[in-house]
């Protein structure tokens, strides 16, 4: 089956899936959130095919989630590195981490946030900066905006 083009539609998460909504893409940014940075890195750490890996690092590139930068002339070899594009997805990484583990850990917990300064588990919740307010089903809901 031929995957569909989301790009026209007029929804911000059709889009943002254009561009990442590939599992391979979500696993390759995930690896990059995790300090890795190299092709063989990638391949070795998701197990995927070399001419997808190929593929997908580049869509990400162009997406603008990624950068590719030469860190060895002979041969060349690059490295892919987070754009401040690509960081801004860390929120929606953490939130399917979190999901996965509340709802899909039968082998039990393999991931966790954590403080950077003190080590401890955290624990996120989604905040709307203006009221105050957790952003939850009760409280918020996502509503469609018809463009004249």
């Amino acid at each position: 089956m031929q995957r569909r083009n989301f790009d026209e539609m007029n929804c911000p998460i059709a889009r943002t899936l254009d561009r990442v909504g590939e599992w391979w893409s979500i696993l390759i940014l995930r690896d990059v959130f995790f300090g890795r940075t190299k092709f063989d890195e990638f391949q070795k750490s998701t197990g995927i095919a070399p001419n997808i890996l190929t593929r997908r690092l580049k869509s990400l590139v162009e997406a603008g989630l990624l950068e590719k930068r030469a860190y060895q002339d002979r041969p060349v070899r690059y490295e892919y590195l987070l754009t401040d594009m690509g960081r801004e997805l860390q929120p929606l990484l953490i939130a399917l981490s979190m999901f996965g583990n509340q709802h899909f850990a039968d082998r039990g917990v393999t991931m966790r946030l954590t403080d950077t300064e003190t080590g401890a588990a955290a624990l996120p919740v989604y905040i709307d900066s203006l009221t105050g307010k957790r952003i939850d089903a009760e409280n918020f809901s996502l509503k469609s905006i018809r463009q004249a």
